[in-house]
This record gives structure tokens, sequence and C-alpha cells, in this order.
């Protein structure tokens, strides 16, 4: 199953209009992203809102992921400053994932924003979080945060661009998109041997993993007949018809 590191902006000092900051609005939505992620079966691993941008790019750096979603908030120049509107979703132009990420991340954000037209996909060689990762990266500058508008936009929706932003990612992995449920145990009824934990939600995917009989798993959310499980580490699917939860 995919895993990812989730990077929200680290920049306290970047202050909304009408109130909070960037920090603390893009942790918001990463905690509000991590309920849908662990249902839909992708791995995270977070940032450290005390760390700089560069410690965050070492640990990033330091794991194997499959990508990078850096969450920043956007500030109009000196002469425009309050007048700008927009979502820029940017990615390095030598990766080919990472246009691909940027892409579904504007199509999809285009849904939610108020201003649609102005939602784009951008290469940059000039934001480090970009060029100086190992993983495909993709950076969101979700709004102006020096627009009063969108300020207040970001401030009212972050639940909704959670969900949107997972449902991108989902798109991007090729796995279903799962709506956010609680966790909770599972133990395994096969007849007998051992449950098979698969990547896909199909007989025919790769099994990644096994569940003893009678063990206890944890369930962690439902797509049709199989459910995403966790154990000893492995996440994947496992048929739900095994499964007492």
């Amino acid at each position: 199953m995919p895993a990812i590191f989730l990077s929200p902006s680290v920049q306290e000092y970047n202050a909304y209009a009408g109130g909070g900051n960037e920090e603390d609005v893009m942790n918001q939505i990463a905690d509000a992203m991590e309920p849908y992620l662990r249902s839909t079966g992708i791995r995270f691993t977070r940032n450290d809102p005390d760390q700089t941008v560069g410690a965050a790019i070492r640990q990033s750096n330091a794991g194997n992921y499959d990508l990078h979603l850096a969450l920043h908030s956007n500030a109009s120049p000196p002469a425009l400053a309050g007048k700008l509107r927009g979502t820029d979703v940017y990615y390095s132009p030598n990766s080919v994932r990472g246009k691909r990420l940027a892409d579904i991340i504007a199509n999809n954000f285009q849904r939610i924003y108020p201003l649609p037209d102005r939602v784009r996909a951008l290469p940059t060689t000039s934001l480090a979080e970009v060029s100086q990762t190992r993983a495909p990266t993709v950076l969101i500058e979700t709004a102006y945060h020096d627009n009063p508008e969108d300020a207040q936009w970001l401030r009212t929706h972050v639940q909704e661009i959670a969900r949107n932003l997972t449902q991108a990612l989902a798109d991007y992995f090729g796995i279903p998109f799962i709506e956010a449920q609680p966790a909770r145990p599972g133990t395994v009824v096969t007849a007998r041997g051992s449950l098979n934990i698969r990547n896909r939600p199909s007989l025919d995917a790769a099994v990644i993993g096994s569940v003893p009989m009678g063990s206890t798993l944890q369930v962690l959310g439902q797509w049709n007949d199989w459910y995403v499980v966790e154990y000893n580490g492995v996440t994947g699917y496992a048929s739900r018809r095994y499964i007492e939860a």
C-alpha cells in the first residue's frame, strides 16, 4: 500500500486576513486528512510543526515514500496585497509522476474552490520542497491567505479540503477512496489456515501479508466486500467474509 510524507507548512509567521496563520490552518487540514488516509489505506508520516523546511526535506528523503505532499497557502506580492485569489499546484518539471499528481489534484480541487478557473498546475524549480525532495513531490498553495475571502474560505472548509485532497491521492494511486470511519478490531474466522492481505481489493491482486486464523487485526475501512486492514505493520485489503468486526 502507498506511503506518503505529509508536510503542512511550518510558517506560523504568515498571518491570515481575519485571523489565524498558515502553519495552524495547514496543520488543521493535515489533521483532518488523517482519518481519510487511514480508512483509504494510505500510510503517512508527518513533519513536525517545530521543524524547519530543510529538516522536513531531510526527514522525507531519509524515508521510502511514494510521494511528498506539502500543504501551503499563498500571499500576494506587496503591490497586490490582498487582491489575488487562486490555487497553484506546483511540481518539478523533471518529474513525470509529480506532474501527473499535480494535474489530478488541480482538476479535483476545481470542484470545491470558489473560482475553479483560477486553479492551475505549474512547474517550478525555485521551491526547495519540490526540487530537493527525493520522492515525487507536489506543493499546493491552497489559496491566498492575505485575501479576506480566500482566508475565510480556508478557515471554514478544512474538512472539505482534506477530503478532496485524499480523493485525489486515491485517484493517483489507483485505489478506492473510502470515507473516514473509526478503526475497530476484527477477528479472522477462516475455516483453516491464514487470511491473505492484498494490495488491491481483488482476488487477483498481489498478496502482501497474511493473518493466522483466530488472530485480531485492525479494520480501518470498508470497500464493498473488502476491508482495509492493518496487521503487524502491514496495511492492505482482506475479504470481509472472513473477518468478524
